[in-house]
């Protein structure tokens, strides 16, 4: 299944509040969202995805037929890295194993490596997010490692993957 990829808008807070107090999205992103996630938290997130730094964070909404179902950022790191950056993403659960996180990684790999001077995108799903680590895989990013017992979510340590995909 096909998605779009697009800029945020304010008018997207309600479906990401939807879409984020499910705890099985929550409990595969980092920490730092508040559950019950409220439609006042998304607004906080889509200002200030809008308002950040066009050069180091680049923020989309995944929709289907305008209607967002997801959420995909990539940032810029610093300092000898600055021509890396990590991605981050999740869908809503409804749209889980119909390709959609595969088609908005391949956008979005796609614009930056065209638009921007990033040359590795990197992400890290924690190891036991199958579906996580295969749409990178069918996105092209390669497995680089385990990264042993690298978090701690609700109480749990928790071995994360590597995947990288580079510019060629």
């Amino acid at each position: 299944m096909e998605c779009t990829i697009r800029s945020w808008k304010i008018e997207d807070a309600a479906n990401i509040t939807e879409i984020l107090n499910n705890k099985k999205i929550l409990d595969n992103l980092r920490d730092g969202l508040p559950y019950p996630y409220t439609e006042k938290d998304a607004k906080n997130f889509i200002s200030a995805m809008l308002n950040a730094d066009k050069n180091t964070t680049y923020a989309f909404a995944i929709t289907i037929n305008n209607k967002v179902v997801g959420s995909i950022g990539v940032f810029r790191k610093d300092n000898i890295h600055s021509q890396t950056a990590e991605m981050g993403y999740y869908i809503e659960e409804a749209y889980w194993g119909k390709g959609i996180g595969t088609s908005a990684v391949k956008q979005v790999c796609k614009y930056i490596f065209q638009n921007t001077d990033i040359i590795r995108i990197f992400a890290e799903p924690f190891a036991y997010n199958i579906g996580s680590c295969r749409v990178l895989e069918k996105s092209g990013f390669l497995y680089e490692g385990t990264l042993r017992k690298n978090a701690v979510k609700n109480g749990v340590v928790l071995d994360m993957k590597l995947y990288s995909i580079v510019k060629e």
